[in-house]
């Protein structure tokens, strides 16, 4: 009879043990991606037609996110705070907050539902359709004309997307302040003013970045080592998403320590 410490014990370093192939792997498919940027961006319509499709069709709901973020953030601001500090401070505090944290995570978690689905999915229905291999055969890198296009476009979009959101954020939490809360359009803004950095700008972009990087990598590497036919998209699929979401937390808190 095996002792259940045993099982235990065998189950927590076949799991650690997997993590740290998975992390091998993946690093290695980032440098194969590295290595293949410069013959990917001297066919730059590739990169550009990715941004399209990456950034500019992620618009629509990265505006309704924002919208609601920067609503929910008045209200609660000024429920946390509105018997301890006057209500002046109240653009104070959403500026701090939207530019720091919700903006840039909320934004990254809203991408990766659309953006690392589809990447995934898309080159998952290459990989088991024989598209992949059928360039293989051709001598033709997917590297450069698939995968690396896909994450140079995420790394510039997911920036100028969280930038978007963000001014729409505090947009919509100055027109809540002003419509319920009684706050003039001059006095929320004097409270973004009052405690706004260079530095939130910086580590707004900064977290953006590492954000559009580790979504497109998760998505690209899970779609491009797919397998099993349709159900097999599916679930790798879910695990990109999955895998994301949790690399972006898991960056978001590393860096959380390493800027502020």
């Amino acid at each position: 009879m095996t002792n259940p410490l045993d099982k235990l014990a065998d189950f927590l370093g076949s799991s650690f043990r997997q993590a740290v192939e998975q992390m091998g792997s993946i690093t290695i498919f980032l440098l194969r991606m590295i290595k293949a940027m410069p013959s990917s961006l001297r066919r730059y319509h590739l990169v550009t037609e990715q941004m399209m499709i990456l950034g500019v069709q992620s618009i629509p709901i990265v505006l309704l996110t924002s919208i609601f973020v920067g609503a929910v953030s008045a209200w609660q601001v000024q429920y946390i705070f509105g018997d301890a500090i006057p209500l002046t401070y109240l653009g104070a505090g959403v500026g701090k907050a939207v530019f720091t944290e919700l903006g840039p995570v909320l934004t990254a978690l809203v991408i990766t539902g659309r953006i690392g689905a589809k990447l995934a999915a898309e080159l998952g229905t290459m990989r088991v359709s024989e598209q992949v291999d059928a360039m293989v055969c051709l001598s033709l890198n997917p590297f450069t004309y698939f995968l690396t296009p896909r994450l140079i476009a995420s790394c510039v979009m997911v920036p100028v997307l969280t930038i978007f959101a963000v001014t729409i954020a505090i947009v919509s939490a100055q027109i809540i302040a002003e419509l319920f809360l009684g706050l003039s359009f001059a006095a929320f803004y004097k409270g973004v003013r009052l405690l706004f950095k260079t530095q939130d700008i910086v580590i707004c972009v900064v977290k953006s970045f590492v954000f559009g990087l580790v979504i497109s990598l998760s998505g690209c590497y899970y779609g491009f080592y797919a397998r099993g036919g349709a159900v097999g998209v599916g679930a790798f699929t879910k695990k990109a998403v999955v895998a994301a979401m949790v690399m972006v937390l898991i960056s978001n808190l590393i860096l959380v320590n390493v800027l502020l």
